[in-house]
């Protein structure tokens, strides 16, 4: 771009054109134009090829536009009954009877400035002439600006295998986040994805989403509950300082997720802040002994020092299956094994990352739905395609792969995380049922 112009980043105007039209007339360069109104040269080029107006040569005088004509020797091209003794050459009918012809363009319009406007010859030329009209251009430039913004930019063929790609997966409980990160030739963005849905474009609809959301107003926050006892010592207010003197150790939130009211087994959920990988555990009730009952698993499986490691600090609410952190918190020999703190009342915001993930637990085991003809191997299914689920937090990786990065291998075993391939994720109710 030339340094000496000082481009305004805006479209031409009609005004612009006029002034085009008639810098042409006058055989200005396009780099003298660009001078007056602010525009690369390169701009003002691509403007004139791309809204110059053909004229087509006058074929009232007969006249012979083939580029061979010097040269040619043909006779009878037009296979006549009475043979012609003239020369094809001098004829114009060869023109549109012979499969040789070329038609003769003049090499003045194969370089700047691509038009007749200035031409001195023009008045006698007999080939087809170009020039660049003002009005003409900008209703042209109106028109393109205008259906360039309607309908969609794809073809049918791209529309049809679009639709072959996305809906089979919603229907198998994928997002379109995790889609579009596992399907790379698809040539659209999620957003436009999401419009070709509302629009109706493609197959899937709404409410085929697993979310279509509308945030409700926060809630007034209400006067605080008093302490258990057993928070003491142990509250978000804790946590925060503990965090403050330990700001490299890795969050573990653990919550329980409950079915219908007839159904007595409940999940124990175990959620890493930093790989975002959650742990499903089916316990037969929701006491304490149950809770601590998996937290004594987990200390055989892994070795105390490495639970110690894996389960540094522990983030829960206040239900009373986590009642008796003392029990929790230490393990074999009388050895502490974690440390565990309590949010405050009725504020799960302060571990929002876990009841966020308990929405792809829900997706497979919606609200009221019973737990109890359910097994640990249904769990550990459900708990691996939702670690193979990729997130838009995590650039496109999964859980389960971070989780090999930041746990040991024995650790991924132990926990029984297996990785499942990205179009055979299934988070909808047909992934349990038997």
């Amino acid at each position: 771009m030339s340094k000496e112009i000082r481009v305004n980043q805006k479209h031409l105007t009609l005004d612009n054109r006029i002034f085009i039209e008639k810098s042409l007339d006058n055989g200005m360069s396009f780099k003298d134009i660009s001078k007056h109104i602010s525009k690369d040269p390169t701009t003002i080029s691509k403007e004139v090829k791309k809204h110059r107006q053909l004229k087509e040569r006058n074929t009232f005088v007969s006249f012979n536009n083939c580029l061979h004509r010097t040269t040619c020797i043909k006779r009878n091209i037009c296979q006549r009954p009475v043979l012609c003794k003239k020369n094809c050459k001098s004829c114009d009918y060869c023109n549109k009877r012979y499969s040789s012809f070329v038609s003769l363009k003049c090499m003045l319009l194969s370089h700047a400035p691509f038009i007749c406007n200035s031409c001195t010859k023009k008045s006698n030329c007999r080939v087809d002439k170009y020039y660049y009209k003002s009005i003409t251009a900008n209703r042209r430039y109106k028109s393109l600006l205008v259906s360039s913004r309607e309908g969609i930019n794809i073809t049918e063929n791209q529309l049809q295998l679009l639709d072959e790609t996305i809906t089979p997966l919603v229907h198998q409980g994928q997002s379109i986040y995790q889609i579009v990160s596992n399907h790379k030739e698809i040539p659209c963005s999620i957003r436009t994805i999401y419009s070709y849905i509302e629009k109706q474009i493609l197959s899937v609809r709404n409410l085929d989403l697993a979310r279509k959301v509308k945030y409700k107003p926060r809630k007034v926050k209400r006067q605080e509950l008093k302490v258990p006892s057993w928070c003491e010592g142990r509250t978000y207010a804790d946590f925060l300082v503990f965090l403050a003197e330990n700001p490299d150790l890795n969050v573990v939130e653990m919550d329980t997720v409950v079915g219908c009211q007839s159904s007595k087994k409940v999940l124990l959920t175990l959620y890493f802040r930093l790989s975002k990988c959650m742990l499903i555990y089916l316990l037969p009730d929701k006491k304490q002994a149950s809770v601590l009952s998996v937290f004594d698993n987990l200390e055989t499986l892994l070795g105390t020092d490495t639970f110690s490691r894996v389960f540094p600090v522990i983030l829960t609410d206040r239900g009373t299956e986590f009642g008796n952190p003392d029990a929790l918190e230490t393990g074999k020999g009388s050895i502490r094994r974690t440390s565990i703190y309590f949010c405050d009342s009725l504020a799960s915001f302060q571990k929002a990352s876990i009841e966020k993930n308990h929405e792809y637990i829900r997706y497979v085991l919606p609200k009221r739905s019973t737990f109890d003809n359910l097994s640990q191997p249904d769990i550990t299914l459900l708990t691996n395609h939702i670690n193979s689920t990729p997130r838009a937090s995590l650039n496109g990786c999964t859980p389960f792969m971070l989780a090999r990065v930041l746990l040991h291998e024995n650790v991924i075993g132990a926990f029984n995380l297996e990785s499942v391939s990205s179009d055979d994720v299934t988070l909808k109710p047909s992934l349990l049922k038997k």
